[in-house]
């Protein structure tokens, strides 16, 4: 398929999102629903990342939202149930429906990628994926777990969402990124194996011209247009039985900071943005910033608050502040043949 009938697809796709919610909106004004008299709690999910002292940005403490209480759950809770996961390298929600990570979040510097020896994070730097095994998450609930055998000649790869080459501290946290609540199917060869990895390197070299990158990974089902002209979500899903579902998309939105200037080390330029890819090919020579997206969008369809509004407010755009260019570099080549292996700038 051409890039531009690629990048025509996703951009059509989430701009389905952003016309579904407005249909959504006006429908709701022409019903009339009644209004209970029992007290519900209304309050918003706090958002993951908030404004901190000085100007930047801090992950939030209140991740996960209180549960509203309710004398019809007095023998329990049905859900859905978000597991918290909180790894070395990484902090995830494992969507026990669709069993892989409802998002994936990191911070990453230049010392938890081993790349500075000042205040390197606890570990010994020795995480080698080589010897790291997939494996399925035996803290999950074994009736909602991704299994292994469910990828067994599914036609995907197991697609980490956190990688494994942001998790180098050590060989515990490069394990936890092959643990298949960090995993989902994903299209190999096009895809996972290169224009997504491209995506993953250019975020670790953002941490060359900030001091701090927070980088999610949200997998997304976004409608398409059908021949009737109506809008509909379909995927597939994988298994025996069936069990793992396959997303539509991927998003990574980005959130990297760094001092306004060398004479204010305490104040904070902060940058953000994000990028949609469909999970299909993509040809080497698509453009980055054609995947652009505002991160409002994103939020909307994986019905998450990323950032707080001062956030959003004081922030300026990725691509504004770097250059939003992957780099391409057949990462799968170059574990074949160590000869292509050199040294990765980063975007300026």
């Amino acid at each position: 398929m051409p890039s531009s009938a690629i990048i025509h697809a996703a951009c059509f796709a989430v701009g389905a999102v952003v016309g579904g919610g407005v249909v959504s909106a006006v429908a709701s004004r022409k019903r009339q629903i009644p209004i209970s008299t029992t007290p519900v709690n209304t309050s918003v999910a706090p958002p993951i990342i908030e404004m901190g002292q000085g100007g930047g940005a801090k992950i939030s403490n209140a991740v996960v939202a209180s549960t509203p209480t309710s004398p019809v759950l007095k023998y329990g809770h049905p859900g859905p149930v978000p597991d918290l996961l909180v790894r070395k390298a990484y902090t995830a929600a494992y969507d026990r429906r669709l069993r892989h990570p409802a998002w994936t979040a990191e911070h990453l510097t230049l010392a938890s990628l081993g790349k500075s020896t000042p205040q390197r994070p606890a570990g010994d730097g020795s995480g080698d994926r080589s010897n790291s095994t997939f494996a399925e998450d035996e803290s999950l609930p074994a009736m909602f777990r991704a299994k292994l055998q469910d990828y067994f000649r599914s036609g995907y790869d197991r697609g980490h969402m956190v990688p494994a080459a942001d998790a180098k501290v050590s060989q515990e946290a490069m394990n936890e990124t092959f643990l298949l609540s960090n995993i989902a199917p994903q299209v190999g060869a096009g895809f996972n194996r290169h224009y997504w990895a491209y995506l993953e390197d250019w975020c670790r070299r953002l941490t060359g011209t900030f001091s701090d990158v927070y980088v999610f990974t949200i997998p997304l089902y976004l409608p398409r247009k059908d021949a009737d002209g109506k809008f509909r979500v379909t995927y597939e899903v994988i298994g025996s039985p069936p069990n793992v579902a396959v997303p539509t998309h991927f998003a990574k939105v980005v959130l990297a900071s760094r001092p306004l200037s060398p004479s204010t080390p305490d104040v904070q330029e902060i940058s953000t943005g994000a990028f949609v890819l469909p999970n299909a090919i993509i040809p080497d020579d698509a453009s980055l910033e054609s995947f652009v997206v505002p991160v409002d969008v994103v939020e909307r369809a994986a019905g998450l608050n990323l950032f707080s509004e001062a956030v959003k407010a004081s922030s300026k755009h990725i691509c504004k502040s770097t250059k939003c260019e992957v780099l391409v570099r057949r990462f799968d080549d170059a574990q074949k043949r160590p000869e292509m292996r050199r040294a990765i700038s980063a975007p300026k």
